[in-house]
């Protein structure tokens, strides 16, 4: 399939990008071009800028009720190309068909969310705080709001911001990634058919001068960002700079503790899938197992057993459980933290380097890799590999699984497993982590939640979704009033 040379969105029109500047997008699969995506320049930002700064005044005086009914308009176009939204994701992702349909999901339950603005919007207010005079909280819209995007959910993460932003009657700009840019143009063909006026809702492809323009520019009013720790901590730095609100979700290195009483089997399932699922290229995959006691042998059997009949494949292909990661630089990346993980001494009990899948020789396959001997001081303890790579660490106790994820720079997520209601209490009050699982392997929350994250997995105050996103996409007016 062939998407050409993929345009910018602004004030309601695609337009081609000048810029000489092309990069190929391939399926990380078969190696087929799918698209280029132009770097676009520097006025091609300015202009989506001043077409959100135009419409905004226009659009934050339409009542909340007529803007949630964009919100179902825009639902509906999404179900409607459910199927195909999915696939496009797993082409230029990588990741099998019933991952990519997760995904779609998520992004639409993010708007049927906001699509409940009219009395997420409403304030509050107090009759006779004094003598005669009675005091409100309105809450109002700020203006021009972006995002900048990740590769490893393109359809699902702008959409834990744009709904709520544009709900809330402020003006969006999506920078998608330049790595996996095709749905996050699918989508704005759905945006276009909705209708919304021109200039409410932009997309502007490039990379990072395309974000310093939306860092540093006068009429951006604040930033949404998922990605890597350092590029969160320079956005965040750089927003603040800027007098602007940010929101960054960041890194990871999430821990699966697993105590003597878990139910093994149920378990062992929930691992496999936070750890390869999606190839190991998402902010709440399982990193590291955290065994206490004496289930460190039987589960580590258990795993490396399940894991090796994992199948790999073209993420279309019926019955395949796993696809390729995003590119030859990740896969370059992921190897050079195996070998790193073996000069540091862990034992590698399943080795997923060197695998072949037939008929696809060009994919960036890399099956599951499992490290045991793992101790919380190597790097692969510590770092964030982004790849189907998970690592057994052996604990003596309870304590001593919450002192390794303490000493851990992340706070993205963490996950117990256990049949004891008062170690699951101790843990969820307890673990300094964002996201938190009980028996739960993908600690994702549901639209309605915020997606959490705390340490150097989040910079901010304010999270995506739920209560945080329209906190973040307003600001509170006081008005105290009194009549003679």
């Amino acid at each position: 399939m062939q998407f050409g040379t993929l345009r910018n969105y602004i004030d309601g029109r695609w337009l081609a990008s000048s810029s000489e500047h092309l990069q190929e997008v391939r399926d990380p699969a078969t190696g087929e071009l799918l698209a280029r995506v132009p770097f676009s320049t520097v006025d091609e930002v300015n202009q989506a800028v001043a077409a959100a700064q135009d419409a905004f005044g226009e659009w934050r005086e339409t009542p909340p009720l007529v803007r949630a009914r964009t919100m179902f308009r825009l639902k509906e176009r999404m179900e409607e190309n459910f199927e195909d939204l999915a696939r496009t994701i797993v082409l230029e992702h990588g990741k099998i068909i019933d991952e990519a349909r997760g995904e779609v999901r998520r992004a639409i339950e993010n708007v049927e969310v906001a699509a409940g603005i009219p009395s997420l919007m409403m304030g509050y207010n107090a009759e006779d705080i004094a003598l005669g005079i009675d005091e409100e909280t309105v809450i109002q819209p700020l203006g021009v709001f972006c995002c900048v995007a990740p590769f490893n959910f393109p359809a699902m993460v702008p959409f834990w911001f744009l709904p709520y932003a544009v709900a809330c009657g402020d003006t969006y700009i999506v920078k998608p990634s330049e790595r996996c840019p095709i749905s996050q143009s699918r989508l704005y063909e759905l945006l276009d058919e909705v209708d919304f006026p021109p200039g409410v809702v932009n997309l502007v492809h490039g990379g990072r001068d395309v974000v310093d323009v939306l860092l540093t520019h006068p009429d951006v009013v604040g930033v949404s960002f998922v990605g890597s720790t350092p590029v969160g901590r320079y956005i965040y730095r750089t927003a603040a700079a800027y007098g602007k609100r940010a929101q960054c979700q960041a890194g990871a290195k999430n821990c699966l503790v697993v105590l003597p009483d878990a139910v093994l089997d149920k378990t062992v399932a929930s691992i496999l899938t936070s750890a390869f699922g999606t190839a190991g290229q998402r902010c709440l995959a399982g990193a590291l197992v955290l065994a206490v006691g004496e289930v460190y042998e039987p589960l580590r059997e258990a795993l490396v057993e399940a894991a090796s009949r994992l199948k790999l494949g073209y993420g279309l292909d019926e019955g395949v459980q796993m696809g390729p990661v995003v590119s030859g630089q990740s896969l370059e990346r992921i190897l050079g933290y195996i070998d790193l993980g073996l000069e540091e001494g862990a034992r590698l009990v399943l080795d997923g380097r060197g695998v072949r899948v037939p008929d696809y020789p060009q994919g960036h396959f890399l099956g599951p890799t499992i490290f045991d001997g793992v101790s919380p001081d190597m790097a692969i303890a510590r770092q964030e590999i982004f790849g189907p790579v998970l690592g057994i660490v052996a604990v003596d106790d309870f304590e001593q699984a919450l002192e390794v994820i303490a000493g851990l720079p992340y706070g993205n997520a963490a996950s117990l497993f256990t049949s004891s209601g008062r170690w699951a209490r101790e843990f969820k009050y307890r673990v300094r982590c964002g996201n938190v699982g009980i028996n739960i392997g993908i600690a994702a929350p549901m639209a309605t939640f915020p997606f959490a994250g705390m340490k150097d997995s989040f910079f901010g105050d304010l999270h995506g979704q739920g209560r945080d996103g329209i906190q973040f996409f307003t600001d509170r007016k006081v008005v105290i009033k009194r009549w003679f």
